[in-house]
């Protein structure tokens, strides 16, 4: 019964715990880059990203996590139904509770961890192809009006008038 539910939570959780091998990133050729260049480095900064991620993908990491919440989650209904019922039905109920719930709390630590994953990867990812002189292209912010992203400085203040200038302000009174 234990190792069912086991199973449909496990199910569960590939289903929703689905993210890409790969960058999640843009990165273009440099200047002057061939394509064949860019594509040797792409798959280089690909084996570096996952060495530096860990050497999991997302979708590994996101199953180890459900699957350690789930057991967890079994384990804590186990003892919970056997110390609630003083039986072996008892335990066997709160395990499958627990497997259920756990799974349930899996589902989310899954996908926290698969994006902590891809975060990792994508940064070591475009911190690779720019060290070899590619384009890591940046989101626009706000543009105003005329179209620039940059506020315009406002203009100097205009000149003193012509003539005699001021005199100068009195001594400081020592009192």
């Amino acid at each position: 019964m234990t190792r069912i539910v086991l199973a449909i939570a496990v199910l569960a959780l590939a289903g929703c715990a689905s993210t890409p091998s790969g960058p999640n990133v843009m990165v273009l050729p440099g200047t002057g880059k061939s394509f064949d260049q860019f594509r040797a480095d792409d798959f280089e900064c690909r084996q570096f990203a996952q060495a530096q991620s860990g050497g999991k993908t997302p979708d590994q990491a996101g199953t180890d996590a459900g699957l350690n919440t789930a057991a967890v989650g079994a384990a804590v209904g186990a003892v919970a139904g056997a110390a609630i019922g003083r039986s072996g039905h008892a335990a066997v109920a709160g395990a499958g509770l627990g497997t259920a719930g756990g799974a349930l709390a899996g589902t989310g630590a899954a996908a926290q961890s698969g994006r902590t994953v891809q975060g990792r990867y994508d940064v070591a990812f475009q911190q690779c192809m720019y060290a070899k002189g590619h384009q890591i292209p940046m989101a626009g912010g706000y543009r105003g009006s005329s179209g620039s992203s940059y506020r315009q400085a406002s203009p100097p203040p205009p000149p003193p008038p012509a003539g005699t200038p001021p005199p100068p302000p009195p001594p400081a009174r020592q009192g």
